[in-house]
């Protein structure tokens, strides 16, 4: 199969999101322009594989590989091998939920969490994009990115941060995520949920830019003089840092090993 069509098998899978879970071929070669036999040849190989799944009425949808691959990735990834104690430990030692949100592209996707609430303290649960230019969890990626990153991802979100009063232009926003950089973590006040407080710190593999974040979200009343806000940030970093030295530990060790310790 050539790259050209790789990508354009791709393209067909990445349609597919939140406010549009279903597509009808016809849709399909009109939003991406293919040839009919073409668009077919690519949906016959996707249904094949498990990926796409047809409708009664003639619509498609994702298909099971989807759940099989989800199955596959939460037994062997190290992130969550990683960092799922530390979120356990914050949620039963808080009534809050935590998180483990995967930095991949430009995209933030939550792919872990803990509750110790009724209800959970989040607008964005396990497999939901969250945005970037909003919240703690993206400030605390953006401002351990490189500079050329930082300032490209800003401007597309630039919206955004002026409305959240973070800055009026691109460089006030930067200047604000060095602030962000020198406290080592992320505070937001209701800004993607309301009367929550998300407090996030980056994560790190061996590399230099964080591959994801630890978050913690707790409801604002909640927060005071027996459980100060520079203690929950305190426990965050230590607990994205600890997260950050395993990963760093397990770099070299050998897949089939992670899976062994994770089954």
């Amino acid at each position: 199969m050539s790259e050209s069509s790789a990508e354009r098998i791709l393209a067909i899978l990445s349609v597919f999101s939140e406010a549009r879970p279903e597509w009808t071929p016809e849709e399909l070669i009109q939003h991406l322009g293919y040839a009919r036999p073409t668009l077919y040849r690519y949906v016959k190989t996707l249904r094949e594989a498990g990926l796409l799944t047809a409708l009664p009425h003639g619509g498609l949808m994702l298909g099971p590989k989807v759940v099989e691959l989800d199955w596959l990735m939460r037994r062997s990834d190290p992130l969550l091998a990683a960092g799922r104690p530390h979120i356990e430990r914050l949620a039963r030692r808080h009534p809050a939920t935590a998180l483990l949100v995967r930095w991949y592209g430009t995209r933030l996707l939550c792919v872990e969490s803990a509750c110790s609430t009724p209800d959970p303290l989040t607008s964005y649960p396990r497999g939901r994009p969250m945005p970037i230019s909003r919240g703690a969890i993206g400030r605390a990626i953006l401002a351990f990115l490189p500079r050329r990153r930082q300032r490209e991802l800003v401007a597309r979100g630039l919206e955004d941060f002026v409305a959240l009063g973070l800055g009026h232009d691109v460089d006030s926003v930067l200047d604000r995520l060095r602030e962000v950089r020198r406290a080592g973590h992320a505070v937001a006040h209701g800004e993607v949920t309301p009367g929550v407080v998300g407090i996030a710190a980056p994560v790190f593999d061996a590399g230099p830019s964080p591959i994801a974040a630890l978050c913690l979200t707790v409801a604002a009343a909640e927060i005071g003089p027996d459980r100060p806000l520079e203690r929950l940030s305190a426990e965050v970093m230590e607990a994205a840092a600890q997260t950050s030295r395993t990963l760093g530990r397990l770099r070299g060790e050998p897949q089939v090993e992670r899976a062994r310790r994770s089954a």
